[in-house]
């Protein structure tokens, strides 16, 4: 493999990730606002969590066609309609009211969103050699934007209230297009024949990641600090909340170098094991020292995924497994939530973590011993740009 090879590789990486961080702020920043000014925008705060559910729901059925498309257009083409998808949310957000108007804006994003991850994984991944280390930067660089934008979003809003907002977001939001163009443009093999198979040991992790970090362990945070410690326990919840942003842009290139270094299924398995370890004590009332550490791990962890598919799927298939992972992760980071809200007042937070801690770790351990399918290291297989 030429070193120009990789260094396109490397910047088609970077193009794709920078678009997802400029456009990902007009849903974080939402995430942020919404509760807090639910009134202004006239909706309950049952409302709320129906909305910010809304992007993940309509993934599990939409990543389908996301993928199609995707693989029929390509890179520059999904990415820049994608980012413009994101632009017209945020600047919806600026006027509309109510739980109708503002739902056909979440559900845009939601299918906005699974293009620019999955052209952010797929470029990625697009190059066997580095592969780990290229997406434990994206995820770095996917990361800047909701973390510059969260703190000011907060500030300015309590000056001008979410409406201003979401305006300024929209107008940075413009930034992700210079970098979309810039991406390659050519198509992808067609996906395969649609048929029903059992889900396989990374599918079972993938659903449990989202169902324990992405569901179970945010909602405890908040549940459980109230329980817990003083009235100030909102505040330090959300700034730790906020934090994980800032995690992923130290810790992210780092667990993509532990990949490269050690191997990706090793560190993965490691790295999951010790977050079950600290799931157990999250649950057990070590709450800040557990979440502390699962921020960590969790971010050490994002990169890991992406080149495990590639190196286990015919190249071919590259990009509909790496969308077939979204899927049961975004089923699981919506279960999760509901399983806490019904769970957590009426079981002991030990056992419901323990157990999730334990089904993690089995699935981690079958991800071990799973063997490797098929594999994409032959230059010949590689994308061609």
């Amino acid at each position: 493999m030429t070193s120009p090879e990789l260094r396109q590789a490397d910047l088609d990486s970077r193009h794709a990730a920078f678009s997802l961080s400029a456009a990902l702020p007009c849903d974080i920043v939402l995430y942020l606002l919404l509760p807090m000014y639910a009134e202004q925008f006239h909706v309950t705060l049952a409302e709320v969590g129906l909305l910010l559910a809304a992007n993940r729901l309509v993934r599990i059925a939409g990543y389908r066609w996301v993928a199609r498309f995707y693989a029929q257009r390509g890179d520059r083409p999904t990415c820049m309609l994608a980012v413009c998808a994101a632009i017209l949310c945020a600047l919806g957000y600026t006027v509309a009211n109510g739980f109708w108007a503002l739902l056909p804006l979440r559900l845009l994003w939601g299918m906005a969103f699974a293009g620019l991850n999955l052209s952010t994984q797929a470029m990625s991944t697009a190059n066997p050699i580095g592969a780990a280390r290229r997406s434990g930067r994206s995820r770095g660089v996917i990361a800047i934007g909701p973390m510059l934008w969260l703190p000011l979003a907060a500030l300015l809003a309590s000056h001008y209230g979410p409406r201003m907002v979401f305006a300024l977001v929209a107008l940075s939001a413009t930034l992700g297009l210079l970098a979309a163009r810039r991406l390659p443009a050519h198509a992808y093999p067609e996906p395969p024949a649609r048929r029903w198979k059992m889900p396989n040991a990374l599918d079972w992790w993938s659903f449990l990641e989202g169902l324990t970090l992405d569901g179970l362990f945010i909602v405890g945070l908040s549940y459980m600090s109230k329980q817990s410690f003083s009235e100030h326990a909102e505040l330090i919840a959300g700034v730790l909340m906020a934090l994980r942003y800032f995690g992923e842009i130290v810790l992210s290139p780092l667990g993509g170098w532990l990949a490269e270094r050690f191997g990706a299924v090793r560190v993965l398995v490691v790295l999951s094991l010790a977050t079950c370890a600290a799931l157990v004590g999250f649950g057990g009332g070590a709450l800040w020292l557990s979440a502390g550490l699962i921020v960590v791990l969790r971010a050490l962890q994002l990169p890991l995924l992406p080149p495990i598919v590639a190196a286990r799927t015919p190249p071919a298939e590259r990009v509909h497994a790496l969308a077939g992972r979204a899927i049961w992760r975004d089923i699981g980071a919506g279960l999760g939530p509901i399983m806490a809200g019904l769970l957590l007042p009426v079981m002991s937070s030990l056992w419901l973590y323990s157990l999730a801690a334990s089904a993690l770790a089995l699935a981690a351990l079958a991800c071990g011993r799973e063997p490797v399918q098929a594999q994409a290291a032959p230059a010949t297989a590689t994308t061609e740009h």
